[in-house]
């Protein structure tokens, strides 16, 4: 494309021409520019984001046909089965199934905190030859399929293997006892699927920390909680944000762990999700559950945002 001049221009062209990053340019041509790289980026939310939800939206007030196909009829059954309203009356299962998928994410969320803020501390003390190798180690599980690394945990948490046996002569279960399903496995299986996802932006914002404020804090006789809560967790903070984001939504959602570790007795809204969609044939109501699931991790990025831009302010 010709670089436009002033010179080049007649005089009454001159109004209608703007400096743009050192170029002369009409305005028809910088919105041809950014229409040009917008664009591609509208097109694939448009497909791959927007389509998608918005057939979720209709297909979740469709009926279920006798074979499993969807009839094209308006119907608010799929609201009412969700709200616990059905055939028999009123029952709490899917409340309580989505009031659990709730606690499970927000437990991991936590238990991931807890565990990554040592972590990321103890990698940003490594030498700088040899953190790439402990970048490495955390990383490994990324190397292998999710369901190949749940079915690990089932092999480690096993009756007969060294954990279950040291917890049996702790006096903590049973000789012998398997350690799944249950709780337990299922907070162990989903630490170990989200714990790089925190602790991987924990790293990069204490990396960049400045230790005279730290310091500063000790200096005023700061308590070990008052140094954390004002010089750390403020200079942490947009790496924390990061950290709960990327762990709470997924969270919600995840259905492969609490079905291999939890079995059918720890179901989550994932798993309810999976078999309207697979077992039962049953689309309208999946995509209702669906629709929920999206606006509580939805909800659930509001308030990270919220909150981050709260304690930023500050």
């Amino acid at each position: 494309m010709k670089r436009l001049e002033r010179d080049d221009l007649l005089p009454q062209e001159t109004s209608n021409v703007i400096l743009h990053r050192g170029e002369m340019v009409r305005p028809s041509v910088i919105r041809t520019r950014q229409a040009i790289f917008v664009t591609p980026g509208l097109l694939i939310i448009i497909f791959l984001l927007a389509l998608p939800c918005l057939s979720l939206f209709v297909v979740s007030f469709l009926t279920r046909g006798e074979y499993g196909d969807i009839e094209m009829t308006f119907t608010l059954d799929n609201v009412r089965r969700m709200l616990g309203y059905g055939f028999f009356g009123w029952s709490a299962d899917n409340l309580l199934i989505l009031w659990r998928s709730v606690v499970v994410a927000f437990m991991t969320t936590l238990l991931c905190i807890l565990l990554s803020y040592p972590l990321a501390f103890f990698l940003a003390s490594r030498p700088a030859n040899k953190r790439v190798l402990w970048l490495t180690v955390l990383l490994v599980p990324f190397w292998t399929n999710l369901v190949i690394r749940t079915y690990a945990w089932l092999l480690v948490l096993d009756g007969n293997m060294p954990f279950a046996r040291f917890l049996s002569f702790l006096h903590i279960t049973e000789p012998g006892t398997t350690l799944y399903p249950s709780q337990f496995a299922v907070y162990i299986g989903m630490v170990s699927v989200f714990l790089p996802f925190v602790a991987l932006p924990l790293y990069t914002a204490v990396e960049k920390m400045d230790w005279s404020i730290v310091e500063a804090a000790h200096d005023l006789y700061s308590s070990p909680w008052r140094v954390f809560r004002h010089a750390v967790l403020p200079q942490t903070l947009p790496g924390l944000s990061v950290g709960i984001t990327m762990t709470f939504v997924p969270a919600m959602g995840m259905f492969v762990v609490p079905d291999m570790l939890g079995g059918a007795r720890y179901m989550l809204v994932g798993n309810l999700i999976q078999q309207q969609f697979g077992t039962s044939r049953d689309w309208p109501f999946g995509a209702a559950l669906s629709l929920v699931l999206m606006v509580l991790t939805l909800g659930a990025l509001v308030a990270a945002t919220r909150g981050s831009k709260k304690k930023g302010a500050r």
